[in-house]
């Protein structure tokens, strides 16, 4: 197993709740898929760190992937998932898994938390295979920075 990329994000809860007030189903139906919109609108309670958590996540993966909202990659590109024992899962689609693929994605592990204030995620996408390809795009600038370093 090896990890090909790690991202983490958090994101203010009252951002998310503003952006809600002020754009709706527009902001809504843009950034998450009908699954997550069922979810985080299962309650009132948690609503608004249900949809934060989210997007947390969803930025996560990016971050992980390296790429930001560049080549097509839309919001409901990356679909956080839970499973029945409450485990998160993250399903790409679209360019988002095109982009994962090519990098030599094999599985996504991922980390939720939120509190009143604040939604926090990470997300790890790991490998199974052996290093080619787009993988080795990655190892190289290291083993060169530690080529660098090395030599004083």
């Amino acid at each position: 197993m090896r990890i090909l990329g790690h991202g983490i994000d958090i994101v203010e809860n009252a951002r998310i709740a503003g952006l809600i007030d002020a754009h709706g189903e527009q902001f809504l139906d843009r950034c998450f898929t009908p699954a997550e919109r069922a979810y985080a609108e299962s309650t009132r309670r948690r609503r608004v760190e249900r949809y934060a958590v989210r997007f947390a996540a969803k930025e996560a993966v990016l971050k992980a992937l390296g790429t930001g909202w560049r080549d097509g990659i839309g919001w409901r590109d990356v679909e956080v998932l839970r499973l029945p024992s409450g485990e998160p899962r993250l399903l790409l689609a679209g360019h988002a898994e095109r982009f994962a693929q090519s990098r030599g994605v094999d599985e996504w592990r991922t980390s939720l938390s939120h509190t009143d204030h604040y939604a926090v995620a990470s997300a790890i996408a790991i490998a199974f295979g052996p290093a080619s390809g787009a993988a080795n795009d990655v190892a190289e600038p290291e083993r060169l920075l530690r080529r660098s370093m090395a030599r004083g």
